[in-house]
């Protein structure tokens, strides 16, 4: 008997009473935290990352651009790991030097190359520029520090922010599957893999969900889901976080109340992807098509259905989070790995090669959006000096390495791309993540996973391929798929072996982690020539008319709408460059509340819009727009644009806002 009670009492030390007196907690075997923070580059004149385009540059805001990071710290071994994913195209290796150097500044040695995971939602409609590597940098007309910087300061914030949140948490996982979100983009390529019958749709259905939870309350989740973040078109030039950031959005601001502004713990929701690099969630393979023909409505549409289902599987089975946290991290020279039998198709030892970029690459992905049109028209003056640098041959043994790639670029005999890239395994309780440095289609990131699983021992729907890892290096397929040279196999820079390289050293990684091994760091990446090119004029002063002041309105609203219609008001404005507004806004639609005026959306929101257009040579216009939602209670509103004027005499930036008249919604 008193064996029995000395249990009871260690068990109910343990437990963590919750409400009433039978009713008790989960264990709490880590700490958790969440954050949450702005990394909205120039919105306006600043060239967007993703489809190579020149001519597409920002010239506003659909919804700003965040980053969500957790921190998991296990209370056992006080081990801890920082993950964050950015609604991005890409992560690059100026982004993670930057918030490293910063976190390390704060926090000494607590974050490392090794504990945290940068990863990006990879969407196509943000500003670029922030690169060190050329070739990534291009269409973006070079290096821009103001959107590298707002990058690094709001990742660095959300980590900041997850790290001073840490408390006592658990975290559960759950499966579920998603069918009607992505498409096979490259069905060719991908048929020719013997095993392909592990995807019998074309598509990897698979949604992974962690859960976060705070001394029993639910603070945050990740959900995993591969399709591209490409349902907004390369005609747009709105910033904008497309399906994934919808889908952070509606959990998190129309299910869970977060107000991003109020500077207030709230609910954290990441839609990170995984092996998306042939998955394309524009359902009729035609850019913006698919659901609809409205490549805004499809962005929405394939977001809600990741929400949707994420939410299922948050609320349905979920299997506790038990075990150790840990990580693995090393530097590996891509363009030499010699690669044993075993990974590769021939049976017999094969090479990686210095990254080429194909001709299939240039011309781009058709289902997605196409790349850069007459590459050659580009090495005329004044883009010449962007080009110079790529002005070689491809060497005659790398073409043959390459083979049966048509080798246009050899961008890594050049730096233009990099060689040498961070591998990394992180591992929270039977969850472990694969983050890898590239866009990996599905059946290469199945064998991947594979390869990690047999290492661990672990079934193989525990590990998952964290896509857009710690840097970039465009794609990894088969070499099955590579030999068809479609867009991604051209796009796979280390040539036909660069998959199974992949499998054999994230399989190291692997293995040093079941068995508590330490890894060699691997060669020290350099920093890229041409790293400071930059052909984007910045803002010289601004103007207006002589009878004008800056927030004056151009065009006031109606005096009255109804739900389901769209407020428009044009403002004289200055540069958004000249104050880029993270965790603030350009935007305010107030509604008047017992006489004081109370925000109800910012350009953060969905119903929004913010547009800005140059006139003529320093004028501009500022064109905000409030599509009413149907919820949207009855009174008297306004909208405020905030805005900021450079001085052509002193250089000086001052702030202004105007507001327009008031109307009601009825």
């Amino acid at each position: 008997m008193r064996t029995k009670i000395l249990t009871l009492v260690a068990v109910l030390a343990g437990a963590a009473l919750v409400s009433g007196p039978f009713a008790w907690a989960e264990p709490e075997p880590y700490l958790v935290g969440r954050g949450i923070s702005d990394v909205t580059g120039p919105a306006a004149e600043n060239g967007m990352m993703g489809y190579s385009k020149f001519d597409q540059k920002t010239t506003g805001i659909v919804q700003r651009l965040r980053s969500r990071a957790y921190v998991v710290v296990d209370r056992t071994t006080n081990k801890r790991v920082a993950y964050v994913n950015a609604d991005l195209a890409m992560i690059f290796r100026a982004v993670q030097e930057g918030v490293l150097g910063k976190l390390q500044a704060k926090y000494g040695s607590t974050y490392t190359r090794e504990n945290l995971l940068l990863s990006a939602t990879h969407t196509h409609s943000g500003p670029g520029g922030y690169s060190h590597n050329l070739a990534y940098n291009l269409s973006i007309l070079g290096m821009q520090p103001q959107a590298l910087q707002a990058v690094v300061d709001g990742i660095t914030e959300s980590v900041v922010e997850a790290h001073e949140d840490l408390k006592p948490g658990s975290i559960s996982l759950g499966f579920g599957e998603l069918t009607n979100a992505s498409v096979n983009r490259s069905r060719v390529a991908f048929d020719r893999n013997p095993d392909k019958g592990f995807f019998p749709q074309g598509i990897d259905p698979q949604m992974t969900v962690l859960k976060f939870r705070q001394s029993g309350t639910d603070v945050g989740a990740i959900s995993w889901f591969a399709t591209h973040n490409t349902s907004v078109t390369n005609a747009n030039t709105l910033i904008s976080p497309d399906n994934k950031g919808y889908a952070a959005y509606q959990w998190e601001h129309d299910d869970k109340g977060v107000r991003y502004l109020d500077n207030a713990a709230g609910f954290v929701a990441a839609f990170p992807n995984t092996n998306a690099g042939d998955m394309s969630p524009n359902l009729n393979l035609k850019p913006g098509s698919g659901p609809t023909e409205n490549e805004w409505e499809n962005a929405r549409i394939i977001g809600e259905r990741q929400n949707r289902k994420a939410q299922e599987i948050y609320r349905g089975p979920q299997s506790a989070v038990s075990g150790g946290v840990d990580y693995r991290m090393r530097f590996v020279d891509m363009s030499t790995v010699q690669v044993e039998g075993r990974f590769t198709t021939t049976g017999q030892p094969g090479t990686t090669c210095s990254g080429v970029v194909g001709a299939s690459t240039i011309a781009g992905s058709v289902e997605d959006g196409p790349a850069i049109p007459g590459f050659s028209e580009g090495m005329q003056s004044p883009l010449k000096k962007l080009f110079e640098p790529l002005q070689m041959e491809v060497p005659q043994w790398l073409r043959d390495c390459q083979f049966p790639k048509a080798s246009l670029v050899p961008t890594g005999l050049v730096a233009a791309t990099p060689n040498v890239l961070p591998l990394q395994i992180i591992r929270i309780g039977q969850l472990h993540l694969v983050a890898v440095p590239g866009e990996v289609t599905i059946t290469a990131g199945l064998r991947i996973r594979k390869a990690v699983a047999g290492e661990l021992g672990v079934p193989v729907q525990n590990v998952l391929i964290q896509g857009y890892s710690n840097d970039y290096s465009q794609y990894v397929t088969t070499p099955e798929e590579y030999d068809a040279q479609q867009y991604e196999g051209g796009s796979t820079l280390f040539g036909r072996n660069t998959a199974p390289a992949y499998q054999q050293e994230f399989g190291k990684l692997a293995a040093s982690m079941k068995a508590g091994t330490e890894l060699p760091a691997g060669p020290t990446p350099g920093k890229p020539p041409f790293t400071d090119i930059n052909l984007q004029t910045g803002v010289v002063l601004d103007d207006k008319p002589a009878d004008k002041k800056y927030g004056d309105v151009l065009n006031a609203p109606k005096s009255s709408y109804a739900r389901g219609e769209t407020v428009t008001a044009v403002f004289v404005t200055g540069h958004p460059k000249n104050n880029l507004h993270r965790n603030h806004t350009f935007l305010e639609v107030q509604q008047q509340v017992n006489g004081q005026w109370v925000r109800v959306a910012d350009d953060g929101d969905w119903s929004t819009r913010y547009k800005w257009e140059r006139v003529g040579i320093a004028f501009s216009n500022a064109t905000i727009t409030w599509q009413i939602p149907a919820d949207t209670p009855a009174g008297t509103y306004r909208i405020l644009h905030h805005g900021d004027e450079k001085s052509g005499w002193t250089g000086k930036i001052t702030g202004f806002t105007g507001a327009t008249p008031a109307f009601t919604v009825s």
